[in-house]
């Protein structure tokens, strides 16, 4: 299947994502972390104040950090010692990650508890490969492009409860086109384009942004020139790869062409890749 151009943001777009979709409201909670952050006079010990008077997302973020992925030295038993860790912009990231799976409510055509797990298994994948490669970088900005990748599907999922698995499904048994390819024809938008605002609007980096996007755009990493940006597209797609073939014994959509592209982009190669998809297979164990 040769590589397609996604739809591009113009305004007619802008308009029907705006007009037409439910996007979630960035959480309260995320406002006043995002505004202490951005604070010349913020603190540490103001945010983990914060952060600690909710205590589920507390337990979150010390599961997510504590979790063998991140490969942490010692155990972080208190929210201060995470943000004095991790800093507090890396904190600010990692919530929006652990916040977007509560956000979406409604009738919907999938089970959203099946897609959140998926996604954090490629969010925990990417954290992985992201301390196996050279290029170093920020484990909570993996584990958040990871997370927030596929939430446009659980907005269109809302949007078209009652058509959208059917497109799904057209999808995975009819390979003439893409998945998003589908969702425009039938939907007028797809998931990478909705994602796209979903992640603009809660204020994640520009590198995520761009890379949710563009997650299915198989020429990514010929035309698009920024390091960082290319580096989170290509351990996307290989942790992707990675958990489809482990969990359900396939590749995803169009790996044979973004595979050698996104290898050559981590400095991997196949034998590599097998042994990082052997040592994932291993971590899952010990974390179930």
């Amino acid at each position: 299947m040769s590589p397609r151009k996604m739809i591009p943001i113009t305004q007619d777009v802008i308009d029907y994502v705006t007009e037409g979709f439910t996007i979630p409201s960035m959480p309260k909670i995320l406002i006043a972390v995002q505004k202490i952050c951005a604070d010349e006079d913020g603190n540490i010990t103001d945010l983990a104040a914060l952060v600690s008077t909710d205590i589920g997302l507390s337990s979150a973020i010390l599961k997510t950090i504590n979790s063998p992925i991140y490969g942490m030295n010692r155990a972080i038993s208190d929210i201060s010692q995470a943000v004095m860790l991790l800093g507090m912009g890396s904190v600010a990231t990692l919530i929006s990650g652990i916040l977007i799976k509560q956000s979406f409510q409604g009738e919907s055509a999938i089970r959203f508890e099946r897609l959140w797990d998926n996604s954090s298994l490629v969010a925990d994948t990417m954290v992985f490969i992201g301390q196996n490669i050279e290029d170093k970088i920020p484990p909570e900005n993996l584990y958040t492009a990871g997370l927030f990748h596929d939430c446009g599907i659980a907005a269109m999922s809302i949007k078209f409860f009652s058509t959208y698995l059917e497109t799904l499904l057209t999808a995975n048994e009819d390979h003439s086109k893409t998945q998003v390819e589908f969702e425009n024809e039938y939907h007028k938008s797809n998931h990478a384009v909705i994602g796209y605002f979903i992640a603009s609007g809660w204020k994640l980096q520009r590198d995520i942004c761009k890379v949710i996007l563009n997650h299915h755009e198989a020429d990514f990493l010929q035309h698009n020139k920024d390091h960082m940006e290319n580096l989170v597209y290509a351990t996307l797609k290989i942790a992707d790869n990675l958990v489809s073939s482990i969990k359900r014994r396939q590749n995803i959509e169009g790996w044979n062409d973004v595979k050698e592209s996104c290898y050559f982009q981590l400095g991997i190669n196949e034998d590599i890749y097998l042994d990082l998809s052997e040592d994932i297979e291993e971590l899952w164990q010990k974390i179930e």
